[in-house]
């Protein structure tokens, strides 16, 4: 009977404790409390020496100076520190463009029209953790997750069709991979990356010479929201600077990125392929032999495909007195594949329509491009170029044989003080586009935006930007997205987010 009460007693005591830990959770349980680290860190130890964002400069010159990218604990010998970091935008938008109003492609009303107010909101994730052993090699991964939207009248099966109602438009919305790598690092040899991150250009950039830093992450020129909250035809630049674009981190890649000395660091990056070398055996019909469903094709029917791409670039990056500065240079080049399933057609034969012509089927040049930038700060203002130029053609797409190169560059000017940050930029890009307007015209587009955001406290962000595009290419119809008449396209709008990181 003693043991028997005794065991009652614990039991009780045990739930007891139970119902306590119910009513008054330990803060560690399910919780975190803690100063803000600075937000997202979609690529930690982007460096090859382990602080957390790149290397500072003068604090004299200002915050644009001193650290670019995230604030993330650096973990101690024998640790290591897991990040589960996020973020949550909402905009609202007012933006009006050429394309409002639907036209055929004679030029006629064809009965449609939109709306130029929008709300939108979006969701990101960023899993991840740093480790270093006690012998002090450094390692870790990294994650990016993000929301993912269908067409605005499109199900699983039909794209066009009727309205559909707020909860279908939501739960047909997914979460998507947009980023995932591994690294191992040491102070002395530099840090190696693998899969699917960043390469040489955005490492090297982050941002800072293509002056992408003062919207708080809103996007800019690089699909930001003036360009994803309205039809896409009249703002749908592509961004040809390519750093922090998923053309340009979403193939899986080798980087390595070397130690500083002296103020210069390099880069190299290789990459077999367009894509992950798991989409050889994806979901559908796998690559059971050489064929159309493979990946890593270096024969076959598109002529559009790259592979074996390779990057190199170097940095350099010093302070004198109260003044920073930092350039960068990247030479990058790729083969591509051998159409051997038909002849190959010349790109008049596409514009005129020819039985079998495609922009699959005509003649492309081996990628071959040259990107460098340069970035000046002193008194809180930093003053930024970037240009590319050569054998490109739009966002990493090959150029058609006997096209225009390209030739583009981005400037911009940032302040930043505390917590405002302030910022202009324009871009003038010059590039062949349309694969059957080859010797006929080449594309030519322009863009500004301005505005800034300030973070009112620890994680709250608020941001305005106004921008303006404007698009033109002989012979081709932005509005329908086709060879034609020649239909420039304009759009301007303001849009004022709220963003939420942790």
């Amino acid at each position: 009977m003693r043991k028997l009460l005794m065991a009652s007693a614990a039991i009780l005591g045990a739930t007891g404790s139970l119902a306590l830990a119910q009513t008054a959770p330990n803060p560690s349980q399910g919780k975190y409390i803690a100063p803000a680290s600075g937000g997202p860190a979609a690529n930690n130890s982007n460096n090859s020496w382990g602080i957390a964002g790149n290397p500072s400069g003068s604090a004299a010159a200002g915050p644009n100076s001193v650290v670019f990218g995230t604030s993330s604990a650096i973990p101690e010998p024998g640790t290591i520190v897991i990040r589960l970091n996020g973020k949550i935008e909402t905009s609202i938008s007012a933006i009006y463009t050429s394309a409002d109003v639907g036209r055929t492609a004679a030029g006629a009303y064809n009965g449609f029209k939109v709306n130029p107010v929008n709300v939108g909101s979006y969701a990101r994730l960023y899993p991840g953790f740093d480790g270093k052993a006690a012998n002090g090699l450094r390692y870790g991964a990294s994650m990016e997750l993000r929301q993912n939207f269908l067409a605005g009248n499109q199900s699983n099966v039909t794209t066009g069709g009727a309205a559909t109602s707020p909860s279908a438009n939501s739960s047909q919305q997914t979460v998507f991979v947009r980023r995932a790598f591994t690294y191992v690092a040491s102070d002395q040899a530099g840090i190696l990356r693998v899969g699917m991150g960043d390469g040489v250009i955005g490492l090297l950039d982050n941002g800072v010479f293509s002056s992408q830093n003062w919207d708080a992450g809103l996007g800019g020129f690089n699909g930001g929201d003036n360009q994803s909250l309205s039809p896409l035809g009249p703002v749908g630049i592509p961004f040809v600077f390519l750093t922090g674009a998923g053309a340009e981190y979403d193939n899986n890649k080798l980087v390595y990125m070397s130690p500083q000395f002296a103020g210069f660091d390099m880069a190299f990056q290789y990459a077999p392929n367009m894509g992950n070398g798991f989409q050889n055996t994806g979901l559908g019909v796998g690559c059971n032999q050489a064929s159309a469903n493979c990946l890593s094709l270096t024969t076959g029917n598109d002529a559009t495909r790259w592979y074996n791409q390779v990057a190199v670039g170097a940095r350099y990056q010093q302070t004198f007195g109260a003044v920073d500065v930092k350039f960068y240079g990247v030479y990058e080049t790729a083969g591509k594949e051998q159409l051997a399933t038909s002849a190959y057609f010349t790109p008049a034969q596409l514009k005129a329509g020819v039985a079998g012509a495609s922009a699959q089927t005509v003649r492309y040049d081996n990628l071959s491009f040259y990107k460098f930038g340069a970035a000046v700060t002193a008194a809180n203002i930093t003053v930024a170029a970037d240009y590319i130029g050569g054998a490109v053609n739009g966002q990493l797409a090959m150029r058609p044989t006997g096209g225009a190169s390209t030739n583009a560059v981005v400037t911009g000017i940032t302040y930043a003080n505390g917590p405002l940050a302030l910022g202009v930029e324009g871009a003038l890009i010059d590039t062949q586009g349309d694969a059957g307007l080859v010797g006929v015209s080449q594309r030519r587009e322009y863009e500004i935006a301005f505005g800034g955001k300030y973070t009112v406290a620890p994680g709250l962000t608020f941001i305005a930007e106004y921008m303006y595009t404007h698009r033109h290419q002989g012979g081709f119809d932005f509005a329908n997205a086709a060879r034609g008449a020649t239909r420039d396209v304009q759009g301007q709008g303001v849009v004022i987010a709220t963003s939420l990181t942790w």
